[in-house]
């Protein structure tokens, strides 16, 4: 929690402010039982109206003056809160970002936006909470015993018992609600999990009739928060009565031996009730104390979640002397390349080693899990090699920045994601200064401008989350014409020909061919009509380079190249 209150350092003035206002509210309440006292002895009993008219008046001022106090500390405290989650929320997102895909498979994403968002929250309360507490329970507690014992040193004896009796009562309360506190949100965890699950696989649920059984587990995961939560709330719930009833026993005490006092003519009725007042506010003091330790394990859970984010190294990380960014020809070269996954017992990529050149098309072809989307991974530099060198134009892209390797690449993803926006929105996310006819020469040459102009509003058609409102060849098509309006080096198709007809996809390559004459193209494919006319085609089979070559060089020196060919066409076609 103490490295987190790093993020309220530009709210110190206002954190001061809120201190110093809750003292001045927190002093105004412990005058008030005295003046109190004085009014009802001196001028109720004595008959001095002048007096009563005096003193009420400033015990007005002093209550409208600690009413006011607590307004402007609200107010400052809320700017600063607000401050601080804005602040530790923008943190933790920029922290995210520069994460690899390594630690966004650890942590996991569901458990990411529960971090950024809930437990962000409960340490936000939290300190809310201690801002006001901190000062006004120990001042209230403090001052009121004082002023109890200076009222009435024999009664003060009712706080020596009655205090640890209900210190005790909210201890054992508590013990209960610690390792409750701690579970919450590891369940609101599970429940964010199911729910993404089940919202973004929607259409399997739907096609495999699985709805019945993701509504159970849904119910399943919410009743384990909701019993965990009720058993928690219940324990707060049993708090509250059991202290309330300590207080109004004490209160009860007082009265029957400050009454006793009284008939004996030693003790006042204004005495009684300023002393009646002190109680209270020791014991409310104490039970403000409590209600704040009641949050500690469950914030304490959030900002060791949160603190694990921030604390988390980013696995792939730029050099502390980066390779300065000068433009290249663009010439890619795996030397000797091993790759495992992260516990994986196999490497997915074992000893490769090509060349891919400016003007070329290089494809890339073999069966499933032969490691073909993991090699773009590694020319992305989503994850380093386990051994050898991956280059681009003769350095290491690990020499490089990040971000000064990745403008030189344009990538489209094995599935098409689209944001939120307009078309043209979607395709200036390669290229911001993209104008609307480079945006539309891009879609062109991804064979994408058809529809689009037949889309109510052109370039300015509304895309919806995700693109739902486009077919899966449309939402391809786009992020080819998003890639495309890049002008980058080297262009990086990670099987995008998949979700096209066979005829769209002969005229996406021909376009290909004819635009990006002196780039470097690397394509992932699965069919090998893709691939036949590609200048080199590299085979992978569990990992390992089997092949380099042509179509023809391939058919007579590639038994795996021969068996993908022969599965797909036919006699006549290969012939």
């Amino acid at each position: 929690m103490g490295k987190l209150m790093e993020f309220l350092r530009p709210y110190r003035v206002y954190v001061a402010l809120v201190l110093v206002l809750t003292f001045v509210q927190t002093m105004s309440s412990l005058y008030l039982p005295n003046m109190m006292s004085d009014i009802v002895d001196t001028g109720i009993v004595h008959g001095n109206q002048p007096y009563i008219w005096r003193e009420g008046l400033l015990m007005l001022a002093v209550t409208a003056g600690g009413g006011l106090a607590s307004v402007i500390a609200r107010y400052y405290g809320a700017i600063a809160m607000a401050g601080f989650g804005r602040l530790l929320r923008s943190r933790i997102f920029s922290h995210v970002e520069s994460f690899s895909l390594k630690e966004f498979d650890e942590i996991g994403t569901s458990s990411l936006i529960v971090r950024g968002t809930n437990d962000v929250w409960q340490v936000q309360q939290f300190i809310t909470m201690a801002l006001t507490f901190l000062v006004m329970a120990p001042l209230t507690a403090i001052g009121g015993i004082i002023l109890a014992v200076r009222t009435d040193p024999g009664l003060s004896l009712t706080i020596v018992v009655v205090v640890p009796v209900m210190g005790f009562v909210i201890w054992l309360v508590m013990r209960q609600g610690f390792d409750l506190f701690r579970s919450i949100q590891r369940k609101i965890d599970t429940l964010n999990l199911v729910l993404r699950e089940n919202l973004t696989g929607v259409r399997v649920v739907r096609a495999f009739g699985r709805v019945d059984y993701e509504t159970r587990r849904f119910d399943q995961a919410n009743l384990d928060l909701t019993d965990t939560s009720v058993r928690v709330f219940q324990l707060m719930a049993l708090m509250m009565p059991l202290v309330m009833l300590i207080m109004n026993l004490a209160t009860v005490a007082i009265f029957w031996f400050g009454a006793v006092q009284m008939n004996q003519g030693s003790f006042e009725v204004g005495n009684l009730m300023a002393f009646i007042q002190y109680v209270m506010q020791i014991m409310f003091a104490v039970l403000m104390v409590s209600m704040m330790l009641f949050q500690v394990p469950r914030a304490q859970a959030s900002a060791a979640r949160i603190q694990e984010v921030l604390e988390l190294e980013p696995g792939i990380a730029d050099p502390v002397q980066p390779l300065p960014a000068v433009p290249g020809s663009g010439i890619v070269q795996f030397r000797h390349v091993t790759f495992h996954y992260p516990g994986g017992e196999e490497p997915a990529l074992e000893d490769v080693s090509f060349t891919a050149r400016p003007g070329e098309v290089t494809a890339i072809i073999g069966g499933t899990g032969a490691g073909k989307s993991t090699l773009l991974n590694l020319v992305l530099r989503f994850y380093d090699t386990s051994s050898g060198q991956v280059l681009v134009d003769g350095a290491d892209v690990r020499a490089m920045r990040q971000h000064d390797l990745r403008r030189r690449l344009a990538y489209v993803p094995q599935r098409a994601v689209l944001f939120t926006g307009s078309v043209l929105d979607n395709i200036r996310y390669g290229d911001p200064q993209a104008s609307a006819e480079a945006a539309m020469h891009a879609a062109a040459i991804a064979q994408a401008s058809g529809f689009v102009r037949d889309m109510d509003g052109g370039l300015d058609a509304e895309v919806s989350q995700g693109g739902v409102n486009l077919s899966g060849g449309q939402r391809q098509r786009l992020a080819m014409a998003r890639a495309l309006a890049r002008h980058a080096e080297i262009y990086l198709f990670d099987d995008t020909f998949s979700a096209l007809d066979f005829k769209t996809d002969s005229l996406v390559r021909a376009a290909l061919r004819r635009e990006l004459k002196g780039q470097t193209v690397l394509i992932v494919a699965q069919r090998v009509s893709t691939v036949m006319d590609a200048d080199q085609i590299l085979v992978l089979d569990d990992g390992k380079l089997v092949g380099a070559g042509n179509h023809q060089h391939l058919m007579h020196d590639c038994p795996v190249y021969r068996e993908i060919v022969s599965s797909q066409l036919s006699p006549e076609e290969i012939a």
